[in-house]
């Protein structure tokens, strides 16, 4: 099987199964998004740490997992949500195996599992409030912002080549990513605004027309960067990719760095508005 077929069945597969996880049942979206921590989370350590500190790494992906888990509980299955607290028990458990360790050597390492869980548990635990729909499953309000950065990435190619790898286009972050330029960012803008506008339109987003419109930049905006600072961290420790679990694609990390930032932005925005 040529690599153009291989990319295009796993795309179309995974597609698939982010869409059907996202708006058929919360159980669905929980053990989607518990998939997508684990592995994310699972890459950015592998590739940050290594193969140091190897409990403490296991420790912070069980903290995030257990965090989300009983979050989509209180949310959607009635649990009381001072249960929520049993979450920092593994968080807790993290700086007492370091003190019990027998070596200390690097041991400012150990906070890159921190930083795991707000980089990548965080936002998707933010994930679980957006489906939320005031108390129901509403899993297609999360499904447009994916829309939306699915719509970015294919502004974002394809305004960058056509015109942004012409010797006068200036480069967007030649440091970190030569490829892109300034007009596949802007290419990705108006890309995304475009399909904010179509989604209201067919009344997918049922927030006012501007807050549509807004979103659609923001989420933009926020996708460019999230994909930037995962190519940062990539440069840093000499990788291509974050890993392989997904045939032509590379890992989960690389599917999801740009939501990494713009789950939070909508969050925020969308708790500012009175939205959610």
């Amino acid at each position: 099987m040529n690599e153009f077929v291989k990319r295009t069945i796993s795309g179309a597969v995974f597609l698939a199964v982010m869409v059907a996880g996202m708006i058929f049942h919360p159980a669905a979206f929980g053990v989607l998004f518990l998939i997508v921590i684990y592995f994310a989370m699972n890459e950015f350590l592998g590739i940050t740490m290594g193969e140091s500190w190897k409990l403490q790494q296991k420790l912070g992906i069980f903290s995030a997992a257990v965090a989300f888990l009983l979050l989509m509980g209180v949310l959607f299955y009635g649990v009381p949500v001072k249960w929520l607290s049993l979450a920092l028990l593994p968080f807790f458990a993290i700086p007492v195996s370091v003190v019990l360790a027998r070596s200390h050597d690097q041991v400012e390492q150990v906070a890159l599992v921190y930083a795991a869980m707000l980089y990548i548990g965080l936002p998707f635990c933010l994930a679980a409030f957006i489906v939320s729909g005031g108390g129901e499953f509403c899993g297609y309000l999360l499904l447009n912002f994916f829309i939306i950065i699915w719509c970015a990435d294919v502004g974002s190619y394809s305004f960058g080549t056509l015109l942004g790898q012409k010797p006068t286009s200036r480069k967007l972050a030649p440091a970190i990513s030569p490829k892109k330029s300034w007009w596949g960012f802007w290419g990705g803008i108006v890309t995304a605004v475009l399909g904010a506008l179509v989604l209201n339109l067919v009344g997918w987003m049922p927030y006012p027309l501007v807050h549509c419109l807004v979103l659609g930049a923001l989420v933009a905006v926020a996708g460019v960067c999230g994909d930037l600072f995962e190519s940062v961290w990539k440069r840093r420790f000499g990788v291509k990719d974050s890993g392989n679990c997904i045939p032509g694609h590379g890992g989960m990390l690389d599917r999801f760095d740009s939501s990494l930032l713009a789950i939070p932005c909508v969050f925020v925005y969308l708790l500012i508005f009175g939205l959610l």
